[in-house]
């Protein structure tokens, strides 16, 4: 598997709370480089009805598009990057020029997109689709999800804000759309549909961004931060990842979850910082029957259990599978992620822990997320 941020480079490493799994890392669109829960807007409630098969779905690709691409726009950045330092040290900056898309969110200016498109930005500027151009100042990013909101200020009437669906009812075989600047070649239309959910993919820290859709629209660097839309025209989540083995979509794309970038969306416009419970444990990911932590280190697990985290202070060890949170069974990995996820830093969780046939339980008390995840 070769899973590629389309912009720019990011190798997942330590994912998940954290989880051992490497994910190889490749180009990025920028050009001087060769190498890549809580919803708002027109939300959709019935989880239990596919939007496949809503009674309001039924739009086609084309009324989608006349009615959505008014509120995405191409997203034009200048960054600095490192040159790095050679035989002989050294080292310095260069500056890069990349592109994305981006989400009108509301009529406050504020816009949605990766967190990838815009890091190390010295700036950022919006171009709508009826040719009107702004710059734009960055409000706040989350490595963790991979987004961002950016503002510019224009006239309310230049601002088309797109609804959000609850992305936790895409099913399989759902048609989708996707809008953004492949190639830089902005107000693209592909589409396709919902290949799978509940994907584990890596964000640009290291961490594991969980929930993600998968879908065969084609999406190539450029897409990133643009929307992945559902048949009545809502955004489901934000295009993120390609798994490819040349840079170009091999058909097996990635957007982030809508609720999540929702949520994490709404904190930063209200002002507040981001933050994730942090347990420090480097997880087997295909365990099962609870979260093993690791037994070996490696690459991407310089040590099963952090030094000095969480999970250090409250004496976890390598091997022990955790197979309850405050009483909620553990089966896997990922579902110990989301469940660490629903608490906040600095809340104390009762962990039941299996060893070597014995079973104990004891307190840890949550960090936040450091800004990268532990890496060999």
């Amino acid at each position: 598997m070769n899973l590629k941020i389309l912009l720019p480079a990011v190798v997942g490493a330590i994912v998940g709370a954290i989880v051992a799994v490497l994910v190889g890392g490749g180009g990025t669109t920028r050009r001087t480089v060769t190498t890549t829960v809580l919803s708002s807007g027109t939300s959709s409630t019935a989880s239990s009805i596919p939007t496949s098969l809503s009674k309001q779905q039924g739009l086609s690709i084309n009324q989608i598009y006349r009615k959505d691409s008014p509120g995405v726009v191409d997203i034009t950045v200048t960054a600095e990057t490192s040159t790095g330092g050679g035989l002989f040290g050294g080292g310095g900056t260069e500056e890069t020029e990349g592109e994305g898309a981006g989400v009108v969110y509301d009529k406050r200016g504020d816009i949605l997109t990766d967190e990838h498109v815009v890091a190390n930005a010295t700036s950022v500027e919006v171009h709508f689709q009826n040719g009107v151009n702004a710059k734009a100042r960055i409000l706040g990013e989350d490595r963790s999800t991979d987004m961002a909101v950016i503002r510019v200020d224009v006239p309310t009437s230049e601002l088309h804000p797109l609804g959000f669906a609850n992305s936790s009812d895409a099913q399989v075989g759902d048609p989708v759309v996707a809008i953004g600047s492949p190639f830089s070649l902005p107000e693209t239309v592909t589409s396709g549909i919902i290949s799978a959910v509940g994907r584990s993919i890596p964000a640009p820290n290291g961490f594991t961004i969980l929930g993600a859709l998968q879908t065969d629209a084609p999406i190539n660097p450029g897409n990133s931060g643009g929307p992945l839309l559902d048949g009545n025209g809502d955004v489901l989540g934000l295009n993120d990842q390609i798994d490819t083995n040349s840079d170009q979509s091999s058909g097996v794309g990635f957007a982030t979850p809508g609720n999540a970038d929702v949520q994490v969306a709404n904190t930063i416009i209200s002002g507040h910082q981001v933050k994730h419970a942090y347990v420090g444990v480097c997880l087997n990911a295909g365990s099962t029957g609870g979260a093993q932590i690791a037994t070996t280190a490696n690459s991407s697990c310089p040590t099963p259990v952090v030094a000095g985290s969480p999970a250090a202070k409250a004496g976890l060890q390598s091997g022990d599978v955790i197979t309850a949170i405050d009483g909620k069974p553990i089966s896997s990995t990922n579902q110990f992620i989301a469940v660490v996820g629903t608490y906040s830093p600095g809340q104390t969780v009762t962990l039941t822990i299996k060893h070597d046939g014995s079973t104990r339980q004891l307190k840890l008390t949550l960090a936040n997320r450091p800004a990268n995840a532990p890496t060999g």
